[in-house]
Parts: structure tokens; C-alpha cells; sequence
């Protein structure tokens, strides 16, 4: 007598194989290459080190932590010019005709690469580079450095240091006491992410750029 053929038990030999596969990756910690599950580098997350301020947007803090990165500069100082200049404002504009979270005029924005102001990355890395190229001509001196910022290199040039000017005494100060440091080490982008902690961490929580 021949006995009907039914599909699901061969499914259900296969299930029981798959069941000791997986008990014995659990006692001898092999899997199957073509068993084990898919890990990408999408499922890795990472988070900016804590004691890096935050201006309450994930991927605003981003875009600051990469731009330091890539020019070397310090990204608690770009998140205390940032607060100062716009508090953090994308659509922040001055009298003068300075725009963006950076508030830069456009000619110097052009002048680092940013031919659109609106845009958050292309803003953020144009102030960012010109922060970098600041920090270099005063070598690492951070007052001189904001003071060219605000008040144009030349400026700095005349008065050899920081101008007489209210406005740029007072942005000068509050911006140093934000940041905490007078003096900005000009170092290689590799040299500075060690110096100052630019290496994110690996985290369960979600990070975006």
C-alpha cells in the first residue's frame, strides 16, 4: 500500500534541523554563515561624545560634529559661535546682509566654498572653514580668532587685536566664556580628533548626519 505524500512533512524535517542548528550556536557559539543573521552597517549606530553641547536638534549636532572633524576644528567652539551668532537659527539674518546658522555675509561664504546660505551643511562648513582658516592666522588664538569673525581680519590687522568696538568686546567675551579656552591648538584633522574627542561612539541610540 503506498501512503499519500504530504509536502509539510518535509518541511517539518527541515524545521528540525534548523532548531539543532541554532541550539548548537548557542553551546558552541558557530553559526552558519548562511544561518547567521545580517548585520549591516546600517544596524551600527553612534553618538556624538556627551560632553559636547547640544542645540537640540540630532541632525543639526551632526552636521557640527562632521564639519570639526573634516577642518580640524573644535566643535564646542563652532556650537558657541553658532549659539552666539543665531542661536542655532537656520533662518537667522542680520542688518548687514549675514545669513544662516553661521551668519555669513555672502561674500565670505562664497569665498569658502557655500553658494547657498539656506543650506545647513553647506552653511555650517563654510563658517567652519573659515573659523579653521582664522585659527591659523592668529595661531590658535581663539579671542583674535572670534574677533576676526565678527569684526573682519583686517580689523584685527589695524588695531593689532581685538578692535575698540562694543559690539565685538562683548561677542568676543561671551563667546570665550561659552567655549571656555582662550587657545585652539591648529592641528591636522586626524591630529584634532584625537585632541579633542572628535571620535564618535559606538550606541544603541540613533544618530542622523
Amino acid at each position: 500500500m503506498k501512503f499519500p505524500h504530504f509536502p509539510h512533512v518535509r518541511f517539518a524535517k527541515f524545521a528540525l534541523i534548523a532548531v539543532a542548528c541554532l541550539s548548537l550556536a548557542h553551546f558552541t557559539g558557530y553559526l552558519s554563515p548562511a544561518l547567521a543573521p545580517l548585520v549591516t552597517a546600517a544596524t551600527q549606530t553612534q553618538t556624538i561624545p556627551s560632553d559636547i553641547p547640544k542645540s537640540g536638534d540630532c541632525d543639526l549636532d551632526w552636521i557640527i560634529f562632521r564639519a570639526g572633524q573634516r577642518q580640524g576644528v573644535d566643535p564646542r567652539l563652532i556650537h558657541a559661535v553658532m549659539k552666539q551668532e543665531s542661536q542655532y537659527k537656520a533662518t537667522a539674518a542680520s542688518q548687514a546682509g549675514a545669513r544662516g546658522l553661521m551668519q555669513l555675509m555672502p561674500d565670505t561664504a562664497k569665498r569658502f566654498g557655500c553658494d547657498d546660505l539656506n543650506d545647513r551643511i553647506c552653511n555650517v562648513a563654510a563658517g567652519t572653514k573659515y573659523l579653521g582658516w582664522l585659527l591659523k592666522r592668529f595661531g590658535g588664538d581663539v579671542k583674535l580668532t572670534l574677533a576676526a569673525y565678527n569684526a573682519g581680519e583686517g580689523s584685527v590687522a589695524k588695531y593689532q587685536g581685538i578692535p575698540p568696538y562694543e559690539e565685538t568686546q562683548k561677542y568676543v567675551s561671551k563667546i570665550v566664556g561659552n567655549y571656555g579656552k582662550t587657545y585652539h591648538p591648529v592641528l591636522s584633522p586626524e591630529e584634532a580628533k584625537l585632541a579633542f574627542d572628535m571620535i564618535a561612539n559606538e550606541s544603541g541610540s540613533s544618530a542622523g548626519e
